[in-house]
C-alpha cells in the first residue's frame, strides 16, 4: 500500500504548510496551530541534536498528556531516533527495566511524576533528563523543557523510511517481563489509515484525548490519527476529576470520544445534565482496550441517540488496531471487521483456517504487524509466523465477516478435557445485579485438572453480594461445569492503566495466600 508520509515528522511538516493557521491542539485556555506544533517540533529537534541525540538513540517519555508529548514524538522523528513511551504508573524498578531494557539513553519526563524519576537509576542510565513543567530544574544533565524550545539554529531532517522503527511500545506485561514491540513508520502510519477509512475522521473532526498517550491504543487512534488527516486534538491532562472530560467535551466542541469500557459505564450510569446531552458534538464514542460488556453498549445506545459506539479489538504488537464495528454495521458482543488492508484468520493449532463459527486462535496479517520485540528473536519467532501475528487470542468469526473474541488463550481453563471460556462465565455473571465487574481464572483442581473460581467487584454503592441468589442465577444460565467454584467478593479488582483486569495479579495473590 502507497502511504502519504514515510515518517512522522513529513506528516507534522505536510499538515503545517496545509493547515498552518488551523488550530492543532486545545489544552485549558490554550491553542496550538499546526504551525506553531512544528516551530515547537523544530526547536526540540534542534536542541536535543547539540547535546548529541543521533539517530538509532532510543529517546523514553514518561509524560503526562501534555503537548510535550506531541512535540516529542516529531522531534525525535526528525532526528531519526526512536521513542519509547514509558507507563508512568509505573514504580521506579519497572522504569529501570525499561530504561535497560529499551537502551534508552535520554529522558523525557513530567516534573509530577519527578518522585519516581529520583527514586530509580534514570539518572545513571539516561545521558540527560528533560522536564516538562512548571517545577524549578535542578541537578546535573536535568534540563527543562521551556529551555529547549528556546533554542535557535535548525537541523535537517534524518532521511527515514517507512521500514525504520519508529517506536517500541512494552506491552503489559501479562506473563513475564514487558516486551518491547518494535514499531515502524508504516506499522503506525497503516493504522493511522486504516483506522481513518474506518471512523471516517474528517480534519473538521475534534477528538478528546483523556486516556494516557503512553498507551498504544491511545498513541495510534487517539493521537495520530487526528493529526494524520489535519484534525484537532482536546488534550486532557488529568482525568481528575472526570467532570472537567464533560466540560471540555462541551466547550470546546469534541466530535470523536476516545475511552475506554469503565469510562462507557460511567457514561452509561451517569446522571449528565440536560444541556450536555442536547448540546454535546460527539458522533463518535470509540472503545478499545478491553471488552465491552452487553449493557454498557445497550445503555449507551439509548442514552446517546446522535451518537454511534464503535467498539474495536487490538494488540500493542499489531499497532495495535486490528479491526473494528463500522457505522455502517455493527453486531453487539462483535468487535468488527478487519480494518482496511488487513487480514484476519482463526486456525486451529496447526495453523489450519477453521469454518466461519469454529472457535480457534486469531490470527492477523498486515502493514500493522510489528517488526519483532526488540532483543528477543525467540519470542518474535513464536508470535510471528509467515507475516501472520499470533495474538494469543481466540474467537470465532460469523458469516459476514464479524469477529467476536471468546477468550486470550493463556486464559483458557481446562477441565476434564472440556474447554472452558472466562469470558463467556464474565459476561453472564456482569448482568446480575449489583456486580460491577468479575474475573474468573482457574485454579488447580485434582479431580478435574482445573476448575473455575471467580473474583468480584461490586458495582458503586453496592455494599454486599447475594451469594445464594448469584449461585441460582448462574445454575440457571450455566452449565454446572462452567460454575465457578469458589466467590470472592473484592474490593476492587487490580487492572492497568486502560481499565483491564490483570488477572495475572489474582492468580499471584492465590498462589501467596495458600
Amino acid at each position: 500500500m502507497a502511504y502519504k508520509f514515510n515518517n512522522f515528522y513529513e506528516l507534522i511538516t505536510f499538515q503545517a504548510k496545509k493547515r498552518k493557521n488551523k488550530v492543532a491542539l486545545l489544552v485549558d485556555d490554550t491553542k496550538i496551530t499546526y504551525k506553531e506544533i512544528l516551530e515547537a517540533v523544530d526547536k526540540l529537534a534542534a536542541f536535543l541534536a547539540s547535546k548529541g541525540v543521533q539517530e538509532g538513540d532510543k529517546v523514553a517519555l514518561f509524560l503526562r498528556n501534555s503537548p510535550e508529548f506531541i512535540y516529542s514524538i516529531f522531534a525525535i522523528s526528525k532526528l531519526g531516533a526512536i521513542v519509547v513511551p514509558v507507563n508512568t504508573f509505573l514504580k521506579e524498578e519497572e522504569l529501570n527495566y525499561i530504561l535497560q531494557d529499551s537502551g534508552s539513553s535520554v529522558l523525557i519526563a513530567s516534573s509530577i511524576h519527578d518522585k519516581v524519576i529520583n527514586l530509580s537509576k534514570a539518572s545513571s542510565l539516561c545521558r540527560f533528563i528533560v522536564w516538562e513543567g512548571e517545577e524549578k530544574v535542578e541537578g546535573e544533565n536535568h534540563l527543562a523543557f521551556h529551555d529547549a524550545l528556546q533554542t535557535n539554529g535548525q537541523i535537517e531532517q534524518k532521511p527515514r523510511t517507512l521500514d525504520d522503527t519508529a517506536v517500541i511500545i512494552y506491552t503489559s506485561g501479562t506473563t513475564g517481563k514487558p516486551k518491547g514491540a518494535m514499531l515502524s513508520n508504516k506499522n503506525i502510519l497503516s493504522n493511522a489509515h486504516s483506522g481513518q477509512k474506518t471512523i471516517n475522521v474528517k480534519s473538521k473532526d475534534r477528538a478528546i484525548i483523556f486516556l494516557p498517550m503512553f498507551h498504544t491504543f491511545t498513541f495510534s487512534i487517539g493521537v495520530m490519527l487526528p493529526l494524520y488527516v489535519g484534525a484537532s486534538l482536546v488534550i486532557i491532562k488529568s482525568i481528575q476529576p472526570f467532570s472537567n472530560i464533560f466540560k471540555q467535551t462541551l466547550t470546546k466542541k469534541v466530535t470523536i470520544f476516545f475511552g475506554i469500557p469503565d469510562v462507557y459505564n460511567a457514561l452509561a450510569k451517569a446522571k449528565l445534565p440536560w444541556y450536555f446531552m442536547w448540546f454535546n458534538r460527539i458522533r463518535a464514542f470509540i472503545s478499545g482496550a478491553a471488552a465491552l460488556q452487553p449493557k454498557t453498549l445497550d445503555a449507551m445506545a439509548k442514552k446517546f441517540k446522535r451518537a454511534t459506539l464503535l467498539e474495536g479489538y487490538g494488540l500493542s504488537e499489531a499497532s495495535p488496531a486490528v479491526c473494528m464495528n463500522t457505522f455502517k454495521k455493527q453486531k453487539a458482543g462483535s468487535v468488527g471487521t478487519a480494518l482496511d488492508g488487513y487480514e484476519m484468520k482463526i486456525v486451529d493449532t496447526e495453523m489450519n483456517e477453521l469454518p466461519r463459527g469454529g472457535i480457534g486462535d486469531i490470527i492477523v496479517k498486515g502493514d500493522n504487524v510489528m517488526q519483532g520485540y526488540l532483543g528477543r528473536p525467540e519470542a518474535t519467532a513464536e508470535s510471528i509466523v509467515n507475516e501472520w501475528l499470533l495474538t494469543g487470542d481466540m474467537g470465532y468469526m460469523d458469516e459476514d465477516g464479524f469477529l467476536f473474541i471468546v477468550d486470550r488463550k493463556k486464559d483458557l481453563i481446562i477441565s476434564k478435557g472440556i474447554n472452558i471460556y472466562p469470558r463467556e462465565i464474565e459476561e453472564v455473571i456482569d448482568i446480575y445485579e449489583g456486580v460491577g465487574a468479575s474475573a474468573v481464572i482457574g485454579i488447580v483442581d485434582e479431580k478435574s485438572g482445573e476448575v473455575p473460581i471467580v473474583y468480584i467487584e461490586l458495582s458503586e454503592g453496592v455494599k454486599t453480594c447475594d451469594e445464594a441468589g448469584l449461585k441460582k442465577y448462574m445454575r440457571e444460565h450455566l452449565a454446572n461445569y462452567k460454575i465457578p467454584k469458589q466467590i470472592h467478593i473484592i474490593e476492587e479488582l487490580p487492572k492497568n492503566a486502560t481499565g483491564k483486569v490483570l488477572k495475572r495479579v489474582l492468580k499471584e495473590r492465590l498462589r501467596n495466600n495458600g
